[in-house]
């Protein structure tokens, strides 16, 4: 028995031990250096060595500096840095989506203005695609470092769209019109995964920018002045809902993952499917350049700019309370460098908001092109669920799947939006 216990100890110890050595390598002399926290989101194998890699490589040419790096994912990291807002332990480099989610931390004072570090650094600055940078900044001050430049598209089977004799629709009736010969004709026209509602939230993060008029969107975004009463976001609601009212989505969206539908959208199951800049990679390592895409189409009558593509930077922020700030920017200019960011590019096929970083060189031919749409477009549609007041997406993410199934109408949740935008006007200092 007693044998037994040893064991299970001496296993015990050696998970704890492997655990503790898999954020970064130890050091007996590490009491002696400048210890930086450092929280991002990528633990997965395909991502978490660049980031391996770029760590070893700052400490080897920062002796002094030591990076203690934790990594957690996508949905968990949320909670992780909600507890952060409210606590000590505070890492001194954290990631963060830019627009409100970010915005938040600068309310709070959490986040160390870096303003002053980008202008003593022009040709830092500079590096950044301009359009990269502004969605982390308020109130004409910038508060976060950006290292991927995202937006969303529809990707398209070129086999199929052959086929039926279709092309790349530019305007909302084009669309409309590609979806009911593809319907007609025995397709699935639109392929989505719902389970998570992020995925539905990306259709109408795109519609409300193109339906809505900019400064009453931007207004109502903000958390101070947010009322949502302009009739854009029912109209917005009701052309997601007639997606799928009219069979153009795919069976059982709200139940089915996004991975799981990528996998059906490559084997051909559907004709289109509406991902993120950073996933073209796998669209090619399927379809073999059998693919096409384009941005979401032009809406005649929307009121909003109609030359906005969806989606945003994302990146890293430094905490206020850091007690060594020179060191984290050194750091973030470390990450964002144009051989680093090269190295991104390359690695993991991510598209990079360094200027000349994302070529056909460095990159998939159709993700060059995806930043070039995204540095010629007019502005960015920030994603929705991080762009307002936390309590404002939940009332979005907790009702886009009633919308989609028919339990609730477009008016029943905006009015809902609208009360507790009202609610949040009184909470937000």
């Amino acid at each position: 028995m007693r044998t037994k216990i040893l064991i299970v100890c001496m296993l015990m110890l050696a998970l704890v031990i492997t655990g503790c050595s898999s954020s970064t390598s130890s050091n007996e002399n590490d009491s002696d250096k400048i210890v930086l926290k450092f929280l991002h989101k990528w633990p997965q194998p395909q991502y978490a060595p660049y980031f391996e890699e770029v760590v070893k490589e700052f400490e080897s040419q920062n002796p002094d500096i030591k990076i203690k790096m934790e990594a957690i994912a996508d949905e968990p990291i949320k909670d992780k840095l909600r507890v952060i807002l409210g606590g000590s332990e505070v890492p001194d480099i954290m990631f963060s989506w830019s627009g409100e989610f970010a915005r938040k931390f600068v309310r709070a004072d959490a986040a160390l203005d870096l303003t002053p570090y980008l202008e003593e650094d022009a040709a830092w600055k500079d590096s950044f695609i301009p359009a990269s940078l502004q969605p982390f900044s308020s109130d004409g001050k910038n508060y976060g470092i950006p290292l991927r430049f995202n937006g969303k598209f529809f990707v398209y089977n070129k086999e199929i769209f052959d086929k039926h004799g279709l092309q790349a629709p530019k305007t909302w009736d084009e669309f409309l019109e590609v979806l009911d010969t593809l319907k007609e004709e025995g397709e699935t026209p639109l392929m989505l995964g719902n389970e998570s509602p992020w995925a539905a939230i990306h259709y109408l993060t795109g519609l409300n920018q193109k339906m809505v008029d900019q400064e009453v969107r931007m207004n109502d975004y903000n958390p101070r002045s947010g009322e949502f009463t302009d009739s854009g976001y029912v109209k917005a609601m009701e052309m997601l809902a007639e997606l799928n009212e009219k069979g153009y989505f795919m069976d059982n969206v709200n139940s089915s993952s996004h991975d799981m539908v990528k996998q059906m959208f490559f084997a051909g199951k559907g004709a289109m499917f509406y991902v993120e800049l950073e996933e073209f990679q796998d669209v090619e390592n399927a379809l073999k350049g059998n693919w096409g895409f384009f941005p979401m189409p032009s809406i005649a009558d929307g009121n909003g700019s109609q030359n906005y593509i969806t989606g945003a930077p994302d990146g890293f922020i430094v905490s206020s309370k850091t007690k060594h700030p020179k060191e984290a920017v050194e750091f973030l200019k470390f990450l964002t460098s144009k051989e680093n960011s090269l190295k991104l590019v390359k690695d993991i096929g991510w598209p990079s908001p360094i200027e000349g970083a994302t070529n056909p060189d460095t990159a998939l031919k159709q993700v060059a092109e995806g930043v070039e749409y995204m540095k010629q477009a007019e502005g960015m549609a920030e994603w929705l669920d991080t762009d307002v007041h936390a309590k404002v997406a939940d009332v979005y993410l907790s009702n886009i799947q009633l919308l989609l199934d028919g339990s609730k109408s477009p008016e029943e949740i905006i009015k809902e939006v609208q009360a507790v935008a009202k609610q949040v006007q009184s909470e937000v200092e």
